[in-house]
């Protein structure tokens, strides 16, 4: 739920979630997982220029408001940094963990540090770190290039007391797939990108069960 994004990503853009009577409404679903975005309830280039209490108050109607029926899991992406949506959803719910993402370079560590405590300072498990356009494989000679450094995820998940749960390589076929609104997972689940995908999936599984 709650990312702007989310519609364009699985090509729902069009679609408006339908009211259930009062003020519920049932989530869009697409490829198996229902979704809620504030995306459904904007334009397509509109901003969002929402101050505080309007971003608290959308979390809390997605969190109460929405249909879920019976899920396993309830995942959240939250805009980076340690901002009111992180507040409003760790006081409204009791969350089984955080998931912190983050590329290598530093200015990027430094605000995903933040989160984490953050996260700590609310009572709210790290479950763990995702290091993302972690590096790149190029396509004709096989050579693996770190862009934007190495190591950085790794580091401060060690610093931190975490583990670093997956580094996610940079792929074009990853952003073609987002922008053509099927999943790399979706649209070819043997893609180096999906394996990964998938693996860090089950990992988050795991330690949420645990």
């Amino acid at each position: 739920i709650y990312g702007p994004s989310v519609p364009m990503m699985f090509n729902v853009g069009d679609e408006r979630p339908k009211s259930a009577g009062g003020q519920n409404f049932y989530p869009i679903e697409k490829y198996g997982v229902k979704l809620i975005s504030i995306g459904f309830f904007l334009g397509e280039k509109a901003p969002v220029i929402w101050r505080g209490p309007m971003v608290m108050g959308a979390v809390r109607q997605f969190l109460k408001d929405t249909l879920w029926g019976s899920q396993d899991f309830l995942i959240v992406d939250l805009p980076p940094g340690t901002g009111d949506a992180q507040l409003t959803l760790a006081q409204q719910v009791s969350l089984d963990g955080a998931v912190i993402v983050t590329t290598p370079q530093d200015v990027a560590l430094l605000d995903a540090t933040r989160a984490v405590k953050m996260f700590r300072q609310v009572h709210c498990p790290i479950l763990g770190v995702v290091e993302n356009m972690s590096y790149f494989v190029c396509p004709d000679c096989g050579e693996r290039d770190e862009l934007f450094g190495y190591g950085g995820g790794e580091r401060m998940a060690a610093e931190e007391g975490t583990e670093l749960l997956a580094r996610i390589p940079i792929y074009p076929d990853v952003r073609q797939a987002g922008d053509d609104g099927m999943p790399i997972v979706v649209a070819n689940p043997a893609h180096p990108a999906s394996i990964a995908f998938l693996e860090l999936a089950r990992r988050i599984a795991d330690a949420v069960a645990d």
